[in-house]
């Protein structure tokens, strides 16, 4: 059977290569689900829904999803164009990259720069995807029924106060992504991803359609789609932006890698578009399935961990069938974690196989102890090490920040100059192909001038540079 044949058929029963030897996804939406498996995560569940209600509802979702098309799909075309030209992990994808264009070595750092974010993400991200594993025995028991506030309150701050009860949730989430990562990307990624995405959107539609026999299903639509343009400010267009960029997994290393193993023949422009439609569908049914329970029980909508570990129990404790309802939420908040998870550890596993020449499984169990030690520091800076600070911020607070506030928009604003100004034509070209018509040349014209300057202001705005 020919490659193209074998493309097509998805086989799983051998890991399709390239020309050059690289292992490829076996079908396009393989990758699309992986993709959009990375984006889909914890903020799109619990920090997407509730900025739009506060930003305008329908007035917020057109300025995000013009800011989706002007900076984040520009980029991630960008970074995937980028990995699949490599066709290795980021460090020596982007490298040969340099080489063969004849650029300037700094451009190298690129590559590098997105390796150490995606781990340094990944230290506090698998401790918070914890959470999500902690919390689901805690529904499936009927832990909530009957709590009042203040217990449901003492309850998620106890678990953050517990280091021992932290590492051992961080260890299982990482024991979990080691596992699925060290069987390779087809026996293990793409396995993992086509049940989990599917299973992820079923929990989802089902949370969704629960919520819609709820007297209060309108007052969440109205919360989240009712356009009040009032509302919009010039901050809100920042957020807008902001979130656009860091809700694709742009510059973390992930979707370079995914991208390195994506075959020649799948157009980046289509794939681009329909993660991006995925990343965004998720966040909009998680405000559907999450607002109307909150207005049923009459309490306030919070933002961040707030709404997710306290609010939401609340609810789960006071209405019918809140126990099973309450699992089946925790259970689809691990999965939109595990899958972002799994992204994150991807690109330094492919770095170490290639760098070091050593096994997939070897490769896991290193970068997984390391990882491990990374998350020891994170969850003693919730409690017994809270007070241990450098500059002011927590080991937690500093591996988010620089990652949030530095690496990753410096890493896309980077990739959006390395391949509008500084790779030729010629390769933009070959890699996107679209051919050199009006697409490419818009595409072209956002990644010089439009998404850098949108990152940048981002960027300064972090920083507290400038205040709009």
């Amino acid at each position: 059977m020919s490659q193209a044949s074998s493309l097509a058929a998805g086989s799983a029963s051998a890991e399709a290569t390239s020309a050059a030897g690289r292992v490829q996804w076996s079908t396009r939406m393989a990758f699309i689900l992986a993709a959009a498996g990375s984006a889909v995560g914890l903020g799109n569940i619990w920090k997407f829904p509730y900025i739009t209600g506060e930003n305008g509802g329908g007035a917020f979702v057109l300025v995000y999803l013009a800011c989706i098309l002007i900076i984040g799909i520009p980029v991630m075309m960008a970074e995937i164009a980028l990995g699949r030209r490599g066709r290795h992990n980021p460090a020596q994808g982007i490298s040969s990259i340099v080489k063969e264009a004849g650029a300037h070595p700094f451009w190298k750092i690129i590559g590098g720069m997105a390796l150490l974010a995606g781990f340094m993400i990944l230290c506090f991200y698998s401790i918070i995807a914890g959470w999500a594993f902690a919390y689901v025995p805690k529904a499936a028991s009927g832990a909530f029924v009957g709590a009042s506030a203040d217990e449901i309150g003492a309850m998620f701050g106890g678990m953050l106060a517990d280091p021992v009860g932290l590492t051992i949730w961080g260890t299982l989430v990482l024991a979990i992504t080691m596992w699925i990562v060290s069987r390779g990307l087809q026996g293990g990624l793409e396995k993992a991803i086509n049940t989990l995405m599917p299973g992820l959107l079923v929990l989802l539609l089902v949370m969704v359609g629960y919520a819609m026999s709820t007297d209060h299903f309108e007052h969440g639509l109205e919360f989240l789609f009712a356009a009040d343009f009032s509302k919009l400010t010039a901050s809100s267009v920042l957020v807008a932006l902001g979130h656009a960029f860091f809700t694709l997994s742009l510059a973390s290393g992930a979707i370079m890698t995914y991208g390195s193993y994506l075959p020649k023949n799948v157009s980046i422009v289509k794939t681009s578009l329909l993660i991006a439609f995925m990343d965004t569908a998720v966040a909009l049914l998680a405000g559907l399935a999450i607002f109307p329970l909150v207005f049923a029980n009459g309490l306030e909508p919070g933002a961040g961990p707030g709404l997710i570990f306290v609010t939401l129990p609340i609810a789960f404790g006071q209405m019918p069938f809140g126990t099973a309802f309450g699992a089946i939420f925790f259970i689809l908040l691990a999965v939109a974690a595990l899958t972002s998870a799994i992204s994150l550890l991807e690109p330094t596993v492919s770095w170490m196989t290639e760098k070091f020449d050593m096994s997939r499984a070897k490769a896991c169990a290193l970068t997984g102890l390391l990882l491990w030690v990374g998350g020891i520091g994170v969850v003693l800076s919730l409690n017994i090490g809270a007070e241990w600070t450098l500059f002011g911020k927590t080991f937690f607070d500093m591996l988010d920040y620089l990652t949030a506030n530095w690496m990753m928009p410096l890493g896309g604003l980077m990739m959006a100059i390395f391949c509008g100004w500084v790779l030729s034509r010629e390769t933009t070209i070959d890699e996107m192909g679209m051919g050199k018509g009006l697409l490419y040349k818009a595409w072209l014209f956002t990644l010089r001038y439009v998404s850098p300057i949108a990152i940048i202001v981002v960027f300064l705005n972090a920083l507290g540079v400038i205040q709009l």
